[in-house]
């Protein structure tokens, strides 16, 4: 697990741009970094011990997990120097490959999947290589004989990518994270876009592909870059869609366990993120049914006994036989607000990110890897807002009648909540179901911009679908990989933590939707889970109330009080008027004295913290 960056272009970079880039991902890789490029587009890619005046670079910042030693470090390179690799992630289960390789002649000098990708790549190509490739990744291959900068975002989306390109200058350039590549962009292409601000009112993140700049994209899960080095261009593709496996290889359970059971590859310590709900527990439990008893297990602890299940977490652990460290929230986070928002790289507010960072700095002290049950609501139906949008089913063939939305209000009637769900289609409304600021106060609070419903993507061939499975898919490509997938990169990978997710291995992923829909889809859901749970009933997964993560909104909004103040100004200034400064206040008004509108308020917040944070940096020196 790393952070990369690198760019290709025709203009020598200042040596204080390419170490901002540096600096964007260093806490991604905290134990080696390393740059390999040029300064003359005819010479030969090495590595640089000095950063002024290069015009084409590949920048990694190394967390060693397998093959800590310094053959494995990247940017990583075949014998020959024609083919370079820079790559962020980790891939599982390429020992039968790598033995292929063997015979076919190939001589490995480490035990890295680093350079099982790179010789990968060198026996099979761009298009032979992503099919053999288990796991999570972000990576790009430079092949200088065919003059060709190929990237992949993983299946799931669990590794980010965004990405510059220009075509009228033919530059392209990525990283790990959006403030990786912003010391890359000319001075004029820095502005903020408005689309992505929108999208991050609407969702309290900014999907794929935008960002809160106009000019990086984010690419999408299961898609691939080719840039050409010569003329400029770029195309992307979707390289995979995830199919239902049916076969009498391997069942669904067992597929499982292999899954879990590859994810403790490592040559560093591993542990496990528990709660008391069903996704982690069954981790834990498969686990020690397959003899992995030694990893430790983390919990977060709340002061409300509301929100703390800390104590059914360690009793779990006891009856499994792991050890537990029970993690005390903090009750004020006002000295941790700025750096965590910095992690978040661009907007993002989910009140969970507060408890996940501070968990994630805790478990780094004793492991470099964690387990984690996400995708486990996505696989098997979990979320209320699921039963909530198939209780309107029987819309998904009318025609969406539009003069029903409501007009613009920072604060609508509740009444009107039905009006507009019924001025969308079926499938355009199911975003609305997780949404941070709602469609009227949206329009309200930016009356001179025309806001969308929502940013999220709609899958293609949803008709041949049942209503269950288009929510899934939907969420596949949106709320999953840009929501739940993105706040857990970005909060383990900011302390130097490799988080990994056994319940979206895309093989176990392919056989959950080949079940039957009365096994995968049951009331109360993920009872397929229970049943590989040999714990199950003394654990009372079904009798106790699910417990999301949230901290106490209230909590949080008073030890940041201070914040108000001047924020409607500063929000307008940073978005050009996007945001209107008097619309601002209204809404401040309304929203401190009603409790519903916590994490909106906290929304604001968040947004006013990331766009100074990223003006400051958009405004430094560039090469």
């Amino acid at each position: 697990m790393c952070g990369i960056a690198g760019f290709f272009g025709h203009r020598p970079l200042a040596a204080q741009a390419v170490d901002a880039m540096r600096a964007a991902i260093a806490r991604r890789g905290p134990d080696a970094f390393h740059v390999a490029g040029v300064r003359d587009l005819d010479a030969d890619f090495i590595e640089q011990a000095e950063f002024g005046g290069l015009q084409r670079a590949l920048l990694h910042a190394r967390l060693s997990i397998r093959d800590p030693r310094p053959a494995a470090d990247q940017p990583m390179r075949s014998e020959d120097g024609d083919i370079w690799l820079c790559y962020n992630g980790e891939v599982y289960g390429w020992e039968a490959d790598k033995a292929e390789l063997q015979v076919a002649g190939h001589v490995f000098n480490t035990t890295s999947d680093t350079e099982f990708i790179l010789r990968a790549y060198r026996q099979w190509g761009w298009d032979g290589l992503l099919p053999r490739l288990r796991g999570m990744f972000a990576l790009v291959i430079v092949d200088r004989k065919l003059g060709k900068v190929f990237a992949a975002r993983d299946r799931m989306g669990l590794k980010p990518l965004v990405y510059y390109h220009d075509p009228a200058s033919g530059e392209f350039a990525f990283a790990s994270l959006v403030r990786g590549v912003l010391p890359y962009l000319p001075a004029d292409k820095r502005e903020f876009s408005p689309a992505g601000i929108d999208a991050y009112l609407a969702h309290r993140t900014i999907p794929a592909p935008h960002t809160v700049f106009t000019h990086i994209r984010r690419l999408e899960n299961a898609h691939a870059l080719e840039f050409d080095l010569a003329s400029g261009t770029l195309k992307k593709h979707r390289y995979w869609s995830p199919d239902p496996l049916d076969d009498s290889e391997c069942t669904w359970q067992a597929e499982l366990d292999r899954a879990i059971a590859l994810r403790t590859a490592a040559d560093r310590p591993v542990g496990l993120f528990l709660s008391s709900g069903i996704d982690s527990t069954v981790i834990a439990s498969r686990l020690v049914e397959q003899g992995y008893r030694n990893i430790k297990t983390f919990t977060a602890a709340f002061d409300n006994p509301a929100m703390d299940e800390s104590r059914d977490a360690a009793a779990i652990a006891r009856r499994l036989g792991m050890e537990n460290e029970r993690v005390a929230m903090p009750a004020d986070t006002v000295a941790d607000f700025a750096r965590i928002v910095a992690d978040l790289d661009e907007p993002f507010a989910d009140p969970s990110s507060f408890p996940t960072w501070y968990l994630a700095r805790a478990a780094v002290e004793t492991v470099k890897v964690v387990l984690c049950g996400d995708g486990g609501d996505e696989m098997f139906a979990g979320y209320k807002r699921y039963r909530q949008h198939l209780r309107s089913a029987w819309r998904r063939h009318l025609p969406a009648i539009g003069v029903l939305r409501p007009a613009p209000s920072v604060r609508p009637a509740k009444s009107g909540r039905l009006a507009l769900e019924a001025s969308l289609s079926w499938i355009d409304a199911y975003p609305l179901r997780f949404s941070g600021i709602g469609m009227s106060e949206r329009a309200a609070l930016q009356p001179a911009f025309a806001i969308n419903a929502h940013y999220w993507r709609i899958p293609e061939n949803l008709d041949e679908q049942t209503a269950i499975e288009q929510l899934l898919a939907i969420d596949g490509e949106n709320y999953l990989p840009e929501y739940i997938l993105r706040k857990g990169d970005l909060l383990t990978m900011a302390h130097g933590l490799e988080g990994r997710a056994p319940l979206l291995d895309q093989l176990f992923v392919r056989r959950v939707r080949a079940m039957p829909a009365a096994e995968r889809f049951t009331d109360p859901a993920k009872q397929a889970l229970a049943g590989v749970c040999p714990q199950a009933d003394e654990f009372a997964f079904f009798s106790r109330k699910k417990m999301g993560f949230n901290p106490p909104v209230a909590g949080l909004l008073q030890s940041l009080q201070g914040r108000f103040h001047g924020l409607p100004e500063r929000l307008e200034k940073q978005t050009r008027g996007q945001l209107s400064a008097a619309a601002l206040h209204e809404a401040l008004v309304q929203w401190r004295g009603d409790k519903s509108y916590g994490e909106q308020l906290l929304q604001l917040l968040i947004l006013d913290e990331s766009l100074g944070q990223l003006k400051v940096l958009a405004e430094a020196a560039h090469g």
